[in-house]
């Protein structure tokens, strides 16, 4: 009944991927993703499927043990798949280690040994939404995250620290907006472009020097490349809250029409861990700006003289730095005078 349950899922996300494609559906698909981005292309498939206005899953156990949340009574799970590999003991030829070829018997037939192999499966799982949900509000780390983080510059430094390649403004003639140069491993973006159009850019750029710039990815044409960065930069940008409205996705019909099944699932995993590693890199980087922050804050602080956040914990007394030395000087002589010199002193001799 599971197994039958796992290949009814599997089914129905087979024959939603090229309808994906060729639908307005597929700019839904990613809005589901830039919630999801920590799920792989699968489950995000089967969530839009089930319940496209879902914001936020976890499973019944989950939203009550983590979130103090519990799921209302009557209320539907959304069913994904979940990894559940188990190990069993195989027969296999045993290889010579030096040679690397099956080892013979005397008759000539191979020599087998048995070895444990893991053996991929699939389950089937519920989650629920929190709209299916009661109980204690979520902390929203995106929010926090976007309200420490105070405009453009700041956004846009980050990007510069999470991207392999040195990104710069240019003088570009061209229509475009900018470009990767893997060669010389550098992003150039337009010069006089707006906020919200040089952090979606620099995303697609930056997607661009993570996945087509070696040998590779050098064999995907280049409207697969596109597809790909420019699906991520829209990922991405709809996490940071960069209006997404504007988007467009109508060329991923023409581009999907002659790719196989298995290709188009292959950019689908691409894009999906591609904008989570690199929103969960973002994140990184804007939680530690805004730790630097906080220190330099401590620093500028400081005085020269005394640590102000340690007067306030320990009630030091502020003194200035001259009166500090001269009472130094004087406790420092009083121990001094405290001490008699020693009268009888025996020096031994050899």
């Amino acid at each position: 009944m599971k197994e039958d349950k796992v290949q009814e899922l599997t089914k129905q996300l087979e024959e939603g991927i090229k309808d994906l494609y060729n639908s307005d559906k597929y700019k839904d698909y990613l809005d589901v993703m830039s919630k999801f981005h920590n799920y792989s292309s699968n489950n995000i498939g089967l969530i839009l499927l089930q319940k496209p206005d879902a914001t936020k899953v976890a499973g019944f156990n989950s939203w009550k043990n983590n979130f103090k949340r519990f799921v209302s009574k009557g209320e539907k799970g959304i069913a994904i798949l979940a990894p559940a590999p188990y190990k069993k003991i195989v027969e296999v030829d045993k290889i010579d280690s030096i040679t690397k070829k099956p080892i013979l018997n005397n008759d000539g037939t191979k020599e087998k040994e048995q070895k444990e192999i893991t053996q991929n499966y699939f389950r089937v799982v519920y989650v629920f939404d929190i709209s299916q949900t009661n109980g204690e509000p979520l902390p929203e780390l995106a929010t926090k995250l976007t309200e420490e983080v105070k405009g453009f510059d700041d956004l846009f430094l980050v990007l510069k620290n999470v991207s392999e390649f040195p990104i710069e403004y240019e003088d570009i003639k061209s229509s475009a907006n900018g470009y990767c140069d893997p060669v010389n491993k550098r992003i150039a973006i337009k010069e006089g472009l707006g906020e919200a159009q040089i952090i979606k850019t620099t995303i697609h750029e930056i997607a661009h020097s993570i996945l087509h710039s070696d040998i590779k990815n050098k064999e995907k044409d280049s409207s697969t490349r596109e597809v790909e960065a420019e699906s991520i930069a829209y990922v991405v940008s709809n996490v940071l809250g960069i209006d997404t409205s504007s988007y467009s996705f109508g060329y991923v019909g023409g581009w999907s029409k002659d790719k196989e099944l298995t290709q188009l699932k292959s950019s689908l995993d691409t894009i999906q861990k591609t904008a989570h590693d690199l929103i969960s890199n973002v994140e990184k980087e804007l939680l530690l700006l805004q730790r630097n922050r906080e220190n330099n804050l401590k620093i500028s602080l400081y005085d020269g003289e005394v640590d102000l956040d340690r007067i306030k914990e320990e009630n030091i007394e502020k003194l200035p730095l001259s009166k500090k030395i001269k009472e130094a000087k004087e406790k420092a002589d009083k121990v001094n005078k405290d001490i008699k010199p020693e009268i009888n002193v025996e020096i031994e001799r050899n």
